[in-house]
């Protein structure tokens, strides 16, 4: 996740985090300057939801603009094949159900 707390304060025309503490406390939320500093310094590791409500209230924005997300692609080995395969399979189709030799498709019924 792409953490975007600065620019998204920065269009509301707060570019210290001390301002962004008083915009915080206007809406009743209220942490220390050391937590807010770090915030706007870094993206954080965790954020609680209903703290994250709160920065949206003090900044009239929304949660797509506080996060952004970034996929990442998966690169796989050359060598490894894209088709799943059943475990200890040793042909090379798909894994696929395959019902037992010399059984009805069906379960009997409970006595």
């Amino acid at each position: 996740m792409k953490w975007k707390l600065r620019w998204a304060a920065a269009e509301r025309d707060i570019w210290r985090p001390s301002d962004l503490l008083v915009a915080f406390r206007q809406v009743g939320f209220s942490p220390s300057l050391s937590k807010v500093a770090a915030m706007w310094s870094g993206k954080p590791v965790t954020v609680r939801l209903d703290d994250l409500d709160r920065m949206c209230a003090a900044l009239g924005c929304q949660v797509s603009d506080l996060l952004e997300a970034e996929p990442h692609e998966v690169q796989l080995p050359a060598d490894v094949e894209q088709t799943p395969k059943a475990v200890g399979s040793e042909n090379s189709g798909a894994v696929r159900p395959v019902p037992r030799a010399g059984r009805s498709p069906r379960s009997l019924p409970p006595n």
